[in-house]
């Protein structure tokens, strides 16, 4: 039965239940048979919403949209080989966390909420704003001092409520969770509604490759927001029986702040206690990510792994993108990092996401051209 279901204690809830976490306090999927069309889904205009019976979105006068997605996927010679890139950073609000958002702000338009709250590294927030601008859905984002101004800038534009608390992304985060005890929690971490947005991700990924899936995708991870969005798309695909296999999923983080990667290395059971040092990828800077357990049996189950860069090889893979007509914000440049200095990952088909532009990290980005 279609729902939401708690994956602590196993409760389920209807669809249109305006919650965001189980009463317990564990964190929510969502139960939900996506179907797949394909003379519909080619007759559609060419934007994440071709794949409407795969959106768990009950009224189409509820969708929120800019006419968003089927990014573009190209082929890039880098160094040893070569790997498909797809261009995730020509969203209407320069990064993939518009197809969360999309969905999300549907969601929350259809259940009649009128008033959200989201904590974000910046990409979310932003993300959320302009979706909720375009509903007319109040929206207050809160986001750490550290911030780049870009982002803040593009937030306020939206006429979203702007604040920045002091201190680590963490306390970002709890801030959040307090103003969530009485406004709906538009969360790109704690919302499942967010994950059946980026699932589109692997839906233009098969059918842009030929209606086939990839041999491996390179994903950013902090949160784990495009890591489990695709393994959820290739999933369903599988389950309809349109790819024989979902793709390794490897999840790419920041050596200055990889709880993730020190996890799979050492083989714990649970992330260690780090330490959010100071890197120039803010997007996936997250030392208690909390769908921690999710992300790692989805790289368990894909065969995938979970590899970590530091700031150098990203400041490298940066300049590559730049000399090829390519300009990303530095998280982006994470999977190419990972692809020129670990081997095991180039093998077959390989795809990875450029999560956000350039223009999102302006003063980052001066700083490492001047350094040329």
């Amino acid at each position: 039965m279609d729902g939401l279901r708690c994956g602590s204690c196993g409760a389920s809830f209807p669809m249109d239940d305006p919650r965001w976490r189980c009463s317990c306090g564990g964190l929510l999927d969502i139960r939900f048979t996506a179907r797949f069309d394909p003379e519909r889904i080619a007759r559609r205009k060419p934007t994440m919403w071709r794949y409407r019976e795969a959106l768990p979105i009950g009224n189409d006068a509820a969708v929120v949209s800019f006419d968003e997605g089927m990014t573009p996927l190209v082929p890039v010679d880098i160094g040893p080989g070569g790997m498909f890139l797809k261009l995730e950073q020509l969203f209407p609000s320069g990064s993939y966390k518009d197809r969360g958002a999309s969905v999300l702000v549907s969601k929350a338009r259809e259940l009649g909420i009128g008033r959200i709250v989201e904590d974000s590294s910046g990409n979310a927030g932003c993300a959320i704003a302009a979706y909720a601008a375009k509903a007319g859905i109040r929206c207050e984002i809160l986001v750490p001092e550290s911030t780049s101004p870009g982002k803040l800038a593009q937030i306020l534009m939206y006429g979203a409520e702007l604040t920045r608390v002091p201190g680590s992304r963490e306390d970002t985060a709890a801030a959040a969770m307090a103003a969530a005890s009485t406004t709906y929690y538009a969360s790109h971490s704690w919302n499942p509604f967010f994950f059946q947005g980026t699932k589109t991700f692997a839906f233009e990924v098969w059918e842009q490759l030929g209606f086939r899936a990839p041999d491996t995708l390179l994903l950013p991870t902090g949160n784990g927001t495009l890591l489990i969005g695709s393994f959820i798309g290739f999933s369903e695909l599988a389950e309809a029986g349109l790819i024989d296999r979902v793709p390794r999923h490897v999840a790419v983080q920041a050596k200055r702040c990889a709880p993730l990667y020190e996890m799979f290395r050492d083989g714990l059971g649970s992330p260690p206690s780090v330490r959010g040092g100071e890197t120039i990828t803010e997007g996936v800077a997250i030392a208690a990510p909390v769908r921690w357990a999710e992300i790692m049996e989805i790289v368990r189950r894909t065969g995938g792994e979970v590899v970590a860069a530091d700031d150098g090889e990203v400041e490298e893979a940066l300049w590559l993108l730049g000399r090829r007509g390519i300009y990303v914000e530095p998280t982006s440049a994470l999977p190419v990092a990972a692809y020129l200095s670990t081997p095991s990952l180039r093998a077959g088909t390989v795809v990875a996401p450029l999560t956000g532009h350039g223009l999102k990290a302006t003063e980052k980005m001066l700083k490492i051209a001047k350094k040329g």
